[in-house]
């Protein structure tokens, strides 16, 4: 037995339902990790082969079989490495949730997840069984546990593989972003740690998929729970630990710097419009840049993503567009670098009203004609979507989806929402993050007020409580799911609280029909929050 054995970390960035594409990338990497690290193993995130969710998929036979079939093409490239990898697993007509390690041309042995999570954004209770037992296999002939995921997060999984001779524990994830999460699963495989007295090796997915974003960060904590290597978050990695064979116990190695706050929601973003973008096929982005601060955050994120020539920005501007608003989006514009276009809509906007003025004849006018502006605009970016290729990168904030603050078919067209998880206020504060790596967005946006610009004088507070107000309600209702009375007990105005609780509630139906948009919080609209569009439990509680 040598002195030290060394595993990599396979921090891959793999796309659902690619099989061939994601075993040929396992199979590179394997090969990296045995000829230029010197590595004895390589571990790969939670279902790997598959991707991760791969969701209704796993109820297609045919997609099973191929997985087998990819696992299997794995297997005869696993030649001189130990290769540990993530894949659906049939056994006696059951589907689990598995990880096998494969060593020179043959599965050595095979692990089934036993925590099944079934909440959040997670549904694995849908598709798999639970796996009953653990798994302790020798690499570099030292006992080695393997793991899935949510087995680290309750204590018997670990505790069982201590019990049968592991000295080291491996855990495959597919853990995906929500802020602050990292701290979280560093303190929970750090009690995992201590309690069975062996370090852990924590593998995570990096990556956009969808609404999810998959945010890396893999890294490894000695037998005390202390943190002695951690992986860059998003960003594709091969990292290799080394351990003491003696003493089994890891050897200090790099420690990416923890992302703080704003950076590791931006990058998120970044990273979940980037591969939404490129995994879906799409040339680049068209954006709806109206001189407020939403959309030029917006338009700053998919520059950050995908580089200034493949987004184009469109400024529509109506009678009731403020001059500044276009010299700001001009200017912004500019800054980045981006092919910026000017379509009025002033023309169209009166050619409808002429329209339907016999219609509307003898009814004031209300929030219909500033609806009809929104979905010109919405039309209109549709159209240069379908002509050029591009997909609409809509600009709507979380705030703003949470209570209704928006058009249907109008600023709510298109194919991928950014900022859809964002809270207003934390808006503002990635807008500063972001002019602090470089001055991109003017000044005299992020300060002025927001304002919809569809009637004269319009403001945002007009319609709604002032953004720090509103947020701190929508935190409690919206992810705590705290009640009304529970709400104007922590402080806030009752009438306040039962408006908002009332907008959240009633405007269900557009949030359904809204584009997917990257996830951020604990409590996102759609993946986490499923609430019945039409019911009766609002009748009074306002």
């Amino acid at each position: 037995m040598n002195d030290r054995f060394r595993i990599v970390l396979g921090q891959l960035n793999l796309l659902v339902g690619d099989l061939a594409g994601n075993t040929d990338k396992m199979a590179a990497a394997a090969r990296r990790a045995r000829d230029a690290l010197q590595a004895d193993a390589i571990v790969f995130p939670e279902l790997a082969i598959t991707g991760y969710p791969p969701e209704d998929l796993l109820l297609r036979p045919g997609f099973n079989t191929r997985a087998v079939a990819a696992l299997h093409k794995l297997k005869a490239a696993a030649q001189g490495i130990d290769v540990l990898v993530g894949h659906p697993w049939r056994e006696q007509g059951r589907l689990y949730n598995a990880a096998s390690l494969l060593r020179d041309g043959a599965i050595i042995a095979t692990y089934s997840k036993q925590c099944l999570p079934n909440y959040g954004v997670f549904d694995e209770k849908r598709y798999f069984h639970a796996g009953e037992a653990p798994c302790v296999v020798a690499i570099a002939g030292v006992p080695v546990a393997i793991t899935i995921c949510e087995d680290v997060w309750e204590s018997g999984p670990a505790a069982q593989a201590a019990a049968v001779g592991a000295k080291v524990l491996l855990n495959l994830n597919a853990s995906p972003f929500h802020i602050e999460k990292h701290e979280e699963r560093e303190r929970v495989v750090g009690e995992r740690a201590r309690e069975n007295r062996m370090p852990i090796i924590y593998v995570n997915l990096v990556g956009g998929q969808d609404e999810l974003v998959f945010d890396g960060n893999s890294f490894v904590v000695d037998a005390r729970g202390e943190i002695c290597q951690r992986s860059p978050a998003f960003e594709e990695r091969l990292d290799a630990v080394e351990f003491d064979t003696n003493t089994l116990a890891p050897v200090a190695g790099a420690v990416a710097p923890a992302p703080d706050y704003e950076h590791s929601i931006y990058q998120a973003i970044v990273l979940g419009v980037r591969d939404y973008v490129n995994k879906s096929g799409f040339s680049g982005v068209v954006i709806g840049l109206s001189g407020g601060i939403d959309s030029a955050l917006t338009l700053a994120i998919a520059v950050d993503a995908l580089g200034p020539e493949r987004v184009e920005a469109v400024l529509m501007p109506s009678r009731y567009t403020a001059a500044m608003s276009l010299e700001d989006a001009v200017a912004q514009s500019q800054a980045l670098n981006v092919m910026h276009t000017t379509i009025p809509v002033d023309s169209m906007f009166q050619s409808l009203l002429d329209g339907l003025k016999d219609r509307f004849k003898g009814l004031p006018a209300d929030a219909t004609e500033e609806n009809i502006q929104a979905r010109i605009r919405g039309m209109l970016l549709m159209a240069i979507s379908n002509k050029t290729g591009k997909m609409v990168l809509t600009t709507g904030n979380k705030s703003e989806m949470a209570v209704g603050y928006a058009t249907l078919y109008g600023d709510m067209a298109g194919g991928f929402a950014a900022i859809k998880d964002v809270p207003k206020t934390v808006v503002y504060r990635l807008a500063a993050y972001r002019n602090r790596l470089s001055p991109v967005i003017p000044q005299r946006v992020i300060d002025r007020p927001p304002s919809a610009e569809l009637a004269p004088g319009q403001l945002d507070v007009d319609s709604l409580p002032p953004y720090p107000v509103l947020d701190g309600i929508l935190e409690r209702y919206v992810e705590h799911d705290e009640c009304v009375e529970e709400i104007v007990q922590a402080g806030f105005n009752e009438e306040t609280v039962r408006y908002v609780a009332k907008l959240v509630d009633r405007n269900e139906y557009k949030r359904r029909q809204a584009a997917p948009g990257v996830r951020i919080t604990r409590r996102a609209f759609g993946r986490d929050r499923r609430y019945p569009i039409t019911s009766g439990y609002g009748k009074g509680a306002y």
